[in-house]
C-alpha cells in the first residue's frame, strides 16, 4: 500500500500529500485511507492540521468490527463528515487497488508506440499521444493499424508504476483493454518496476479488466478532496 501511495502523489518532507504525481498534477486529496488484510493507514494533505488528522485517524481505526471483510467498499460519511467542517467536500472516490500473478501473458496483437510509430494512435486515442516519451513503457493493441486500446505508465517511482487505460469506443468489449493491460505489465516487470493497478467501485468494466488477467487486490482506497 505504501508503494501504491507513493506511486500516486508526491509528499513533502513532512509526509503530507501534496499533488497527483503526473506533469501538472492536480492537489492531492486532503485525506486517503488504504486498508489491506493487515490493517490501514492513512495520509493527509498538507493543508489538513494535525488535530482533524488526529480525528480522521481515530474514525479510520473505530471504522469496523472484527467481522467485517477488511476490503469491502468503504463508507466514507464519517470521513467527510469531519472533513466538512474545515472546507466543502469536492470529491469522494473509492475503489480496489490490484497487483499482478507471477506469470503475465501476452499477446501478438499488442505493440510498443514510441514516437516513432505514434501516428497509430491517430485517429481513435489521439488524446494519449503525449504518452509515447521513452520510458512510459506504452501498449496497444492495433486493429487495421490503428491502436484501439492503450495501456501506459501514468503515475512513475523508482519502485513502481501504475496503469493508465483505455479502448476507444465502438471496439469495447471485445477484450482488448486486458491485452494492453497484459503487454504493458510485462514490459514493467522486464525493467524491475513493479506494476500496479487500480480502479473506483463505480468502474465495472476496469474491475473486468483485472478479473480477466486474475490480478489479486491486496488493497482498497478511500480518497476525499
Amino acid at each position: 500500500m505504501r508503494i501504491h501511495v507513493e506511486a500516486l502523489f508526491t509528499r513533502d518532507a513532512a509526509g503530507r500529500l501534496v499533488r497527483v504525481n503526473e506533469p501538472n498534477g492536480e492537489d492531492a486529496p486532503r485525506f486517503f485511507l488504504g486498508r489491506t488484510t493487515e490493517g490501514s493507514d492513512c495520509w493527509f494533505g498538507r493543508d489538513v492540521d494535525d488535530d482533524l488528522a488526529r480525528r480522521l485517524a481515530e474514525a479510520a481505526k473505530a471504522r469496523r468490527s472484527g467481522d467485517d471483510h477488511p476490503l469491502a467498499p468503504e463508507d466514507p460519511a464519517a470521513y467527510e463528515a469531519l472533513l466538512e467542517r474545515a472546507a466543502p467536500i469536492q470529491q469522494t472516490v473509492t475503489g480496489p487497488a490490484y497487483c499482478f500473478p507471477r506469470e503475465i501473458a501476452e499477446f501478438a496483437d499488442v505493440v510498443s508506440v514510441t514516437d516513432q510509430n505514434a501516428e497509430i494512435l491517430r485517429p481513435h486515442l489521439e488524446s494519449w499521444l503525449d504518452s509515447t516519451a521513452p520510458g512510459l513503457l506504452t501498449m496497444a493493441v492495433v486493429e487495421d493499424k490503428c491502436a484501439v486500446a492503450i495501456c501506459s505508465s501514468v503515475r512513475i517511482t523508482d519502485v513502481a508504476r501504475e496503469a493508465g487505460v483505455e479502448t476507444a469506443p465502438g471496439f469495447r468489449g471485445r477484450g482488448y483493454a486486458p491485452r494492453a493491460v497484459a503487454a504493458w505489465a510485462a514490459a514493467v516487470r522486464r525493467t524491475g518496476s513493479i506494476p500496479l493497478y487500480s480502479t473506483s467501485w463505480s468502474n465495472a468494466a476496469s474491475q473486468s479488466v483485472a478479473r480477466k488477467l486474475g490480478l489479486r487486490m491486496f488493497g482498497a482506497d478511500l480518497h476525499i478532496t
